[in-house]
């Protein structure tokens, strides 16, 4: 036996673009403004399959729908050995028809891939794409009508950015350690030390104390001013360090 064919609606096309018409509303109305940044890949590790020049070079607004009603998810802020990480998760819905029309058309791309970027001006923060599930909903009368994007806190490691976006472009300039191509790169997060490229200088901000990274003689006197390299050792047989 097989089913009837006076009632499979999985080939109706009118039904189908029914459905997507409601999914595309409901996200307009439900989602949030988000900006969708695809990753141009620089140099592209074929062992590891992995890039460490990418670039981001184009930023489209598009409405998302955060799915994670209740917050975010994943393993949110915690102190560990190396500093306090926050591993927030998040799974954003996107209509298939929106993402075709505002990038894919544009980027020539089928579909969100991973390592992509996602910028919320809700909170400020930029989610990178880990895994794009394409069939979040079983063929609703026969047709895929969204994708579902699950992502994790981006992690800056010197990538570039020239969307066009101030607050997004800026991030570049504030984490970047490669004095080449940024004005004002910041070594740590907390500020403590700051690296001019125009002068080659490392400026220790809470102190203002600077010294010239370019001239071993002047760091070594320098160097003695902060610690004294005379004194003795009460732990060494001969009282020397």
């Amino acid at each position: 036996m097989v089913t009837s064919p006076f009632f499979n609606n999985f080939d109706s096309y009118a039904e189908q673009d029914l459905i997507e018409n409601l999914i595309i509303e409901s996200i307009k109305i439900y989602g949030h403004d988000m900006y969708y940044m695809p990753r141009t890949l620089g140099d592209r590790d074929s062992v590891f399959n992995e890039d460490n020049l990418s670039e981001y070079n184009n930023a489209y607004l598009l409405e998302f729908y955060i799915k994670n009603v209740e917050g975010f998810e994943g393993e949110g802020s915690f102190l560990s050995a190396f500093n306090l990480q926050i591993n927030d998760e998040v799974t954003f819905t996107v209509a298939r028809r929106t993402w075709n029309d505002d990038v894919g058309n544009l980027e020539v791309q089928d579909r969100p891939e991973e390592g992509d970027l996602l910028y919320i001006p809700l909170n400020g923060k930029i989610y990178q794409i880990k895994y794009v599930d394409h069939r979040p909903v079983f063929y609703q009368m026969g047709a895929l009508q969204m994708y579902d994007l699950k992502c994790e806190l981006f992690v800056y490691s010197n990538e570039k950015f020239n969307t066009g976006i101030d607050e997004i472009d800026g991030l570049e300039d504030e984490w970047s350690i490669n004095v080449g191509q940024a004005n004002n790169a910041t070594l740590y997060a907390n500020g403590d030390i700051n690296i001019n490229a125009n002068t080659g200088r490392v400026r220790n901000v809470s102190d203002d104390y600077t010294l010239d990274i370019s001239d071993n003689d002047d760091l070594q006197t320098d160097s003695d001013l902060i610690i004294d390299f005379t004194e003795n050792d009460p732990f060494s047989e001969d009282g020397t360090f």
